[in-house]
Order: structure tokens, then sequence, then C-alpha cells
């Protein structure tokens, strides 16, 4: 069974761990790198920290990203356009102002779950220091308020999984939910 996976977090979550678990458990699945390597590949050149307009082309790859056709291989995918819109919410820009509602449901569409990685007090303990606490934790908040209230209608019809339990049990989680998705 070939599925697409989007997951997302705020920085320093542990995403692209979970990302290369989920690929090496689930045979014939790829693992698609984050939007900033992408456009970085791509000759973008970022600000730091990023700008809104950095957050603009972010989101935009993304959804490039997840409307790509689809592979013969299961795809998962290193955060999803709800990361961007969280970024742009936390530096202060209005969501539903910032992308095409319709675009979006489109390219959520294309997914089987959305993985939700929340900061919690084991992340804190455990995983490394990251860099701009603040807005790690703004895009927290802004990520999981807008999962919840969906203002753009665009992932209502997507499962999503938010992940807030132990580190060591992530895994499991996640494949326990797509066996029944």
């Amino acid at each position: 069974m070939r599925m697409r996976v989007g997951i997302s977090g705020t920085h320093g979550t542990g995403k692209t761990t979970l990302v290369e678990a989920l690929c090496a458990h689930l045979p014939g699945h790829v693992g698609v790198d984050e939007p900033y390597y992408l456009l970085e590949e791509e000759g973008y050149e970022f600000q730091f920290p990023p700008s809104l307009e950095d957050y603009r082309a972010l989101l935009a790859r993304s959804v490039r990203s997840l409307s790509s056709s689809p592979s013969p291989s299961g795809t998962i995918f290193d955060r999803t356009p709800l990361d961007y819109l969280a970024y742009l919410a936390a530096t202060g820009a209005d969501p539903s102002e910032e992308a095409d509602g319709a675009r979006l449901r489109q390219a959520f569409s294309s997914l089987d779950l959305l993985v939700i990685t929340v900061i919690t007090p084991e992340t804190e303990q455990i995983l490394p220091a990251v860099e701009l606490p603040g807005l790690r934790a703004r895009m927290n908040d802004a990520l999981v308020e807008l999962v919840y209230d969906d203002p753009l209608n665009a992932w209502e019809d997507t499962p999503v999984l938010e992940l807030s339990g132990p580190l060591d049990g992530r895994l499991d989680t996640v494949l326990a939910a797509l066996k029944q998705t």
C-alpha cells in the first residue's frame, strides 16, 4: 500500500527523524526534503531569520510539492503548507490572506494522513536546543490553532494525527494510524 503522509511541526520537534523512520519501515516509500532545502538547491537565498517573503516562497514550494503528480512510491513529506502558514501567522501575517484555499484543498487532498509534531515537555528535555526559541513557540501555537480551526477549509477532509506522546512511541503511533486509513 502506497501512502502519502505529510509531517508538520515547528522546528526542533523531530519531523525529519520521523520521516526517516517511516521511510525505513514502509517499503517503497520515499521522503521528500522540506521546501527550505529544495528552494536552496534551486538557488533561493533566505534571510536570517526568514522574512515574510521567504515564508511565502516556502509556502508556494510546499504547495507545488504536494500537488505534484503522485509517484509510484509512497511519499512522506517533511513539512506541508500548514507549516508555512503557521510561520506566517507567528510573524504577524494573516494566514487566510496568504494562500488560495482551493489550491491548498487540492494539495492536502493528496495526503492520506497529516501528522503534527508539537512541542511537549519531552521534546524540550530530549531534543537539542534550537535557534529562535520564541519564533518556535509562536509557530507551534499558531500551527495547533490553524490545524483545528482550518480557516481556509483546506485540510478538513484530511485525517490529522497530533503526536503529543512519548518520542519513542511516535513511529508506532503513525504506523497504527496508517493501518486505519
